[in-house]
């Protein structure tokens, strides 16, 4: 059974940073590509980034630059640093491995 689990949400300034955990259970994470997506209010979800079993990286355009994806297989968790971040990231946060799992999200706010 794929179980999800993220954290690291929270209120920050504009400008500010927050470094996302998602820590997973039910299949081979080493071997799983796994993803971060985004949901604001009113918008539907979409896909922020990917790293794949081999730690190939790929980001939407609109956080290219600023949020960086990476892994611990060791721990099972995968992780989105998030720098330079602005009102329009406001969202909650998912990630995922490939398949229809999903887990309950983390919110982040960013407001002055």
């Amino acid at each position: 059974q794929v179980q999800l689990v993220e954290s690291g949400g929270g209120l920050v300034q504009p400008g500010g940073s927050l470094r996302l955990s998602c820590a997973a259970s039910g299949f081979i994470f080493s071997q799983a590509q796994l993803s971060w997506y985004r949901q604001a209010p009113g918008k539907e979800r979409e896909w922020v980034a990917t790293i794949s079993a081999i730690g190939n990286t790929n980001y939407a355009d609109s956080v290219k630059g600023r949020f960086t994806i990476s892994r611990d297989n060791a721990k099972n968790t995968v992780y989105l640093q998030m720098n330079s971040l602005k009102p329009e990231d406001t969202a909650v946060y998912y990630c995922r491995p490939q398949g229809p799992y999903w887990g309950q999200g983390t919110q982040v706010t960013v407001s002055s």
